[in-house]
């Protein structure tokens, strides 16, 4: 059995912090007085720092990331995780108000690839590149301890439960999609979903849309049975981590030794991150050719699973495209001219009062909805591409004794490693 909480301290700090979230934000600076009754707007971005600060924050998360690795790898210690990802929670979270964000981060990275007049800042780079450099050399150890989304999550797992093996890969196939379309609309200029439809950025900023903070706090309750909800089901920066993880030459070890196959760590992971040893069975003669036709069948079909999705991808870019407001203007515009004298559509006068022809608008659309083409067809053919990839890793069976972490899966949150009973060896 899992354990119910990690620490009930920890939990009461984090609640506390949660309850502000229904709380307004004191401001710096008292709201000016005016007798026409003008209530001030509440801000809904942090304010700019200095760049002194923000090469800190790099600085910062530079450290935490190293922490993470020490503690998940050499120091082996689940505790000292629980705390570091305390710290990441008050300070990338609820101090720096969730801004800048490695998740968000994609955004930025897609941007200034597609668009020439945008330039990335470095801190947003690296806040980009860090997690997945350290992702190929440690594992996911930005998810254990260092990601504010993730910690909140973690320090409120209490009963988790497990859930079907097919459910769960079908679930994990979301934040495929998900990248695929953040990637998209931040490439084309039209909007950053990530940032848009956070669901803890309110929670942390203590301000926002309430239905995005019933979301949050949605997430989080979910989060007490089924661990880690956001990470598991919707995280696009998650598939990039789990890519590089893959590949790690250190990753967090259940087991500090030679396994004994006690199975004490069976269901200890909440995140079902653990591969069991492969049964004998697997590698029967009629087995092993029963997935051999089926792994040859999941070969042929990645290039017409590629091809599939572009095909559906260049007959869903007029849609897709609407998300961008020019094109949404310029379809209301055709669609229904006498909506210009419609002086309570605030879009339609804007846009008449800013002086640009009707002419020009429709170009900039035409010319908007050329990249949605391409990125439509990039995007159905990448998401085919993947699903092809997951269908044949399903027949895929490498030679494993012991249990071990699922290196794309596993979060490295140390969890295991307290359910082994062996000692580590000590070096004479």
């Amino acid at each position: 059995m899992i354990k119910k909480a990690p620490q009930f301290a920890l939990i009461l700090i984090t609640l506390l912090l949660l309850t502000g979230s229904f709380l307004q934000a004191q401001q710096r600076f008292p709201k000016p007085e005016f007798d026409s009754g003008y209530v001030q707007p509440s801000p809904t971005t942090p304010e700019p720092r200095s760049i002194k600060l923000e090469y800190f924050d790099v600085l910062v998360l530079l450290v935490t990331l190293s922490l993470a690795s020490w503690l998940a790898i050499r120091k082996r210690s689940r505790r000292g995780l629980l705390w570091l990802s305390v710290f990441s929670l008050i300070y990338f979270g609820f101090y720096r108000d969730g801004c800048i964000c490695s998740i968000g981060a994609i955004q930025n990275m897609a941007l200034s690839i597609f668009d020439s007049g945008y330039a990335i800042s470095l801190t947003a780079l690296l806040f980009f590149i860090l997690p997945l450099l350290f992702a190929l050399f440690f594992g996911r150890v930005f998810c254990s301890s260092v990601c504010p989304l993730g910690a909140i999550q973690d320090l409120l797992v209490i009963n988790p439960v497990s859930i079907p093996s097919w459910i769960r890969k079908t679930l994990g196939f979301i934040p495929v999609i998900y990248l695929a379309l953040a990637v998209l609309f931040a490439a084309t200029g039209s909007d950053f979903i990530i940032c848009r439809y956070d669901p803890f950025i309110g929670i942390f900023r203590m301000d926002g849309p309430f239905l995005m903070i019933f979301l949050g706090i949605t997430f989080l309750f979910l989060g007490m049975f089924y661990a880690r909800p956001y990470c598991r089901i919707f995280c696009p920066y998650g598939v990039l981590l789990g890519w590089m993880s893959k590949f790690s030459k250190w990753h967090l070890s259940i087991t500090p030794a030679e396994c004994i196959k006690c199975k004490l760590c069976e269901d200890s992971c909440p995140f079902d991150a653990i591969d069991y040893p492969i049964e004998q069975t697997y590698r029967a003669p009629d087995v092993a050719r029963k997935n051999l036709r089926r792994f040859m069948i999941y070969i042929a079909l990645i290039p017409v699973l590629t091809l599939a999705g572009g095909w559906i991808g260049s007959k869903s870019y007029i849609y897709m495209s609407r998300v961008h407001p020019d094109v949404y203007l310029a379809e209301l515009m055709i669609n229904h001219p006498e909506l210009k004298e419609d002086e309570e559509n605030l879009d339609i006068q804007a846009f008449l009062e800013s002086g640009d022809t009707f002419d020009e608008l429709v170009d900039k659309a035409s010319l908007i909805r050329g990249k949605f083409k391409k990125g439509s067809i990039a995007l159905g053919g990448f998401v085919g591409l993947a699903l092809g990839i997951v269908l044949m890793n399903q027949v895929v069976f490498r030679r494993r004794e012991d249990y071990e972490p699922n290196k794309v899966d596993c979060f490295s949150c140390g969890r295991c490693m307290d359910y082994c009973p062996v000692e580590k060896k000590v070096k004479t």
